[in-house]
């Protein structure tokens, strides 16, 4: 049959021309009748189950807790709904909580006594967190405690170093810092716990710690890397939960550009070779494509922290009735890991983990 090019859509005389009769008819045939039909493996939740590539359990969270002086002490975070400032002993009782529904683990952080500008109770043997990280191993000896190394929260400037100059001069100097974070790592391994996790994005603090640690024989004690820590606008609410916030000036000269991605490479290589076993990304979903290149570049363990403000996010549209609590959790979550995270620290993880039985 001729065709007339006149009247002809320009469109079927391309197909005409390109396909002879018989592709022409093959084509439609599979059009009309395909051959891969992908809802065919939707079609109910057990196929979807079966079919699923990225699986989430309770194993994979780990639970942030903050621990605060006191006693009988639940201090509600506001700008985190259900999240609060524990006394060791409110404490231990939210870990018995995450270790029945079969968390992964906890991350502790301290509010201190009192703070200075030498950040003392971060590396005293009976800070907060060494109380609390002693009455948890006590309670629940195999549970998995992790510990945040950091100065912030208990120096009185608030920032994550030793402050030197003053003014518009004033700086936080990077290596007499190193000596805090080894100090208050020591004291965290000596209180038993399991991993420490330094967070300050000071140079050189992973090589500090490992050679304190090994030094003092706490070779079994792993080193989880903040390696590529960013200087994000997701942090607020941490703060006001961490009571963390700097006096002056903000983080920026110490924790990562969000623009940088092949320096958050570079960032992880180094604190490889300094001897940490892990590697974390923090936050977690602005920065999933960095997650996914170091699942693809490094043969460790890679965390990443879905951080307060994500949280708090997705809290306030839930409050709001603009999405639906459980999916959009889980389906942040699936996101983590599916990008690559092996484990995630996140302040869902008790909600979550009972979802998933």
């Amino acid at each position: 049959m001729l065709i007339s090019l006149v009247s002809t859509p320009s469109w079927v005389r391309f197909v005409t021309a390109r396909f002879t009769p018989t592709q022409l008819r093959y084509n439609r045939e599979r059009m009309a009748f395909p051959t891969h039909r992908k809802r065919r493996l939707r079609v109910s939740e057990s196929m979807r189950r079966l079919v699923r590539e990225t699986q989430l359990e309770p194993a994979d969270f780990v639970l942030p807790l903050f621990a605060c002086p006191g006693e009988g002490v639940r201090k509600a975070i506001s700008s985190m709904p259900g999240n609060f400032q524990l006394s060791v002993d409110e404490l231990v009782k939210e870990c018995e909580g995450a270790h029945a529904l079969g968390i992964g683990g906890v991350i502790l952080f301290g509010i201190p006594d009192t703070k200075d500008d030498q950040a003392s109770e971060n590396y005293d043997e009976n800070g907060i967190v060494q109380r609390a990280v002693r009455a948890v191993k006590q309670a629940l000896p195999n549970l998995l405690v992790m510990t945040d190394v950091c100065n912030c929260e208990y120096t009185s400037h608030g920032h994550c170093g030793k402050v030197i100059g003053e003014g518009a001069n004033a700086d936080v100097d990077n290596d007499s810092t190193l000596e805090w974070l080894a100090d208050a790592a020591l004291t965290h391994a000596r209180a038993g716990a399991d991993i420490v996790a330094p967070s300050d994005m000071m140079d050189g603090r992973v090589g500090a710690i490992r050679q304190k640690l090994d030094a003092h024989g706490f070779q079994k004690v792993a080193i989880l890397a903040y390696a590529a820590k960013f200087a994000s606008g997701f942090y607020g609410p941490f703060r006001e939960a961490a009571e963390s916030t700097p006096a002056f000036g903000d983080r920026r000269t110490y924790q990562m550009d969000p623009a940088n991605g092949r320096e958050a490479m570079h960032e992880m290589e180094l604190d490889l070779e300094e001897g940490a076993d892990m590697l974390m990304v923090k936050p977690a979903m602005p920065y999933l494509d960095l997650v996914r290149q170091a699942r693809d570049r490094f043969p460790v363990p890679i965390g990443a922290y879905q951080v307060s403000g994500e949280f708090s996010m997705i809290m306030a549209a839930v409050e709001r009735g603009w999405l639906d609590y459980e999916r959009i959790m889980m389906e942040s979550l699936t996101s983590i890991r599916r990008a690559g995270a092996d484990f995630i620290l996140t302040y869902f993880a008790r909600d979550a983990s009972r979802i998933l039985g």
